[in-house]
């Protein structure tokens, strides 16, 4: 019965996937970026719903840019569930770009693509990120680089956080988590060591109960820390905010 569930859910969200590739393909050339945004966010909450995973936001997601979020990574749904938060943009490794249908959606999400074996890309990159935060825009990273699993941080790589020192632009520290019905940490989400994506996806689906926790921080600025020091502060803001 379980896996019946799951099967069903399965569809749902292939089927929702599908609708959001075809509202980018067909809808988004015709919307204003503000337009765009309000749809992606509320894309990222229906298939949050769709996927049987309860959003809970904790403290006040950033009404406006420049802003940079800085939150720990724990799944493949973080993104989803940054982004039904409060829509911003993420950077994210190029293959990305180019994987089927998640590319497609990434892409018209407003994503920002770096190659990460590259000194000269993640340069290349800052700068794009530091002019983005100058227009005014809501931007997101991951700087542990990859996924933990939640219950203790890896450190934070310092070089996108230039970004907005470059900028002038505040930073913001974002705790994500996954809990249960009883408030326990889950495991379900995570993606880790040898966890496959599909194994990750069938044991969200396959868990009932489980609560996606945002809890936004306080902008802060750099004051007159480099970005080593400001990566580390931000790495305990975000344990504390966990």
């Amino acid at each position: 019965m379980k896996a019946l569930v799951a099967g069903g859910k399965l569809v749902r969200v292939v089927l929702h996937a599908l609708r959001g590739w075809l509202t980018i393909a067909l809808v988004f050339p015709r919307l204003a970026q503000d337009e765009r945004d309000v749809r992606v966010q509320a894309w990222a909450a229906r298939m949050l719903s769709v996927l049987g995973v309860e959003l809970r936001v904790v403290g006040e997601p950033p009404v406006a840019g420049p802003v940079l979020l800085v939150a720990n990574h724990i799944s493949w749904l973080d993104i989803l569930v940054m982004h039904a938060a409060r829509h911003c943009r993420f950077v994210s490794k190029s293959d990305v770009r180019h994987w089927p249908l998640i590319g497609t959606l990434a892409t018209g999400a407003g994503t920002l693509y770096i190659e990460r074996a590259s000194r000269r890309d993640a340069m290349r990159v800052v700068h794009v990120m530091a002019t983005s935060l100058q227009a005014g825009d809501i931007l997101a990273i991951f700087p542990e680089g990859t996924t933990s699993d939640g219950v203790s941080l890896l450190p934070f790589h310092a070089n996108l956080i230039q970004a907005a020192i470059s900028a002038g632009a505040p930073a913001l520290p974002v705790g994500l988590k996954f809990v249960d019905g009883s408030g326990q940490a889950s495991l379900a989400p995570c993606y880790i060591g040898d966890d496959t994506l599909v194994g990750s996806i069938w044991r969200t689906l396959t868990t009932p109960g489980i609560v996606a926790v945002v809890h936004y921080g306080h902008p802060e600025g750099a004051a007159d820390r480099d970005r080593r020091q400001w990566a580390a502060d931000l790495r305990a803001r975000v344990i504390d905010l966990r």
